[in-house]
């Protein structure tokens, strides 16, 4: 079940690679202001809720509630859905919110903090296991796990095998052709952390072997093109967003990962685009806050270098070292797609929600 904003008629439902989709019509939470957003995103599931009733799925009974944060707001949906049929729900949480946005310094802990909080917590209330991508976030959970018939676990992030479609960017049509690539695909939003990627671009400016491909969208990605232009940087290129299905592709033509995340964070993240990387047999290059859990994972399976002081000079010697070992080391590309199908696969993730469903 999906909201989709953009829906003109209450729902429709559709087969989708073998799955039946339902898209509810819902509220715009995309592209929009914060105040909008949270006040469309609060809506959002009772409006779901409102159209489930009237699509062809109404009564069906299931055998158990799976659902996915961001966003927090989906706790009156999933309840409904677990009364009617009796089952279990499974939370699959990929951040935590509101605290990651605290230790960015983007909220207090005031009247909006403990607004969002008590929403989140009203989720985790509705959820009978939860499953956080890294052992490093079990701890913000053990107050909730010391309920009854409650269980927390950790599930790793997944990524299923891509449809490769040839990707509308062409690097050797560019004026980055013949270089070694540094990549960047996502998101490009505060809790990224970014702007040092420029600044070791700007670094290696007189390396002409060297150059830094960034392709997405969000809340920074026009203020970084900004900064890259104002500065310059011959050895920069920003694209918009393409499909997934172009990424493989787009991967092939390149050599190096990029992984930012902010070092305010305070809590354990491996992000989405590290999973599309190994899959792509990628090493990475990554800058992330200090004890992540994502660091130990990258030095353990040598699969790339991890910065976790945000230093321009720690990294710029990471990416240095990173370009001579990806000539030196052939085995890395063959060690980043042996970690991605040990832990990263969709039928691994399948396979342990729903044995915590049925126990």
């Amino acid at each position: 079940m999906l909201p989709a904003a953009d829906l003109e008629e209450e729902w429709q439902l559709e087969q989708l690679d073998g799955v039946r989709v339902l898209r509810l019509k819902a509220p715009r939470t995309k592209d929009i202001d914060y105040i909008r957003r949270t006040i469309g995103e609060f809506l959002m599931p009772f409006f779901m809720r409102h159209y489930l009733k009237r699509s062809p799925l109404a009564n069906v009974k299931w055998d158990g509630v799976v659902w996915y944060a961001p966003s927090i707001f989906h706790a009156p949906l999933v309840s409904s859905l677990k009364k009617a049929s009796r089952c279990k729900g499974y939370l699959i949480i990929r951040d935590i919110f509101p605290e990651w946005a605290v230790d960015m310094g983007l909220m207090g802990r005031g009247l909006p903090y403990r607004f969002f909080d008590t929403v989140a917590r009203y989720q985790y209330s509705v959820a009978d296991i939860i499953g956080v991508q890294t052992p490093g976030n079990c701890s913000h959970f053990e107050t909730w796990q010391q309920h009854p018939a409650k269980k927390l676990e950790v599930l790793q992030n997944w990524l299923d095998k891509p449809a490769n479609s040839p990707s509308s960017i062409r690097i050797a049509e560019t004026s980055l052709s013949g270089r070694k690539i540094f990549v960047y695909a996502g998101n490009m939003g505060i809790a990224q952390g970014m702007d040092i990627l420029l600044d070791l671009a700007e670094r290696l400016t007189a390396r002409s072997d060297v150059g830094f491909l960034f392709v997405g969208r969000g809340s920074d990605a026009q203020r970084l093109r900004n900064i890259s232009q104002a500065r310059k940087l011959t050895n920069v290129l920003f694209f918009d967003e393409i499909h997934p299905d172009e990424i493989p592709d787009l991967y092939a033509q390149c050599h190096i990962g990029i992984v930012a995340l902010d070092p305010r964070h305070k809590s354990h993240n491996i992000p989405g685009k590290f999973l599309t990387y190994m899959q792509s047999g990628l090493p990475v290059l990554a800058n992330v806050n200090a004890g992540n859990d994502l660091v130990g994972m990258i030095r353990r399976e040598q699969v790339g270098l991890a910065c976790e002081s945000n230093q321009l000079n720690e990294i710029e010697s990471l990416a240095e070292d990173l370009l001579r070992r990806i000539e030196s080391d052939v085995a890395m590309p063959r060690r980043c797609r042996a970690l991605f199908e040990r832990e990263f696969s969709a039928e691994q993730a399948a396979r342990q929600i729903v044995s915590a469903l049925t126990i």
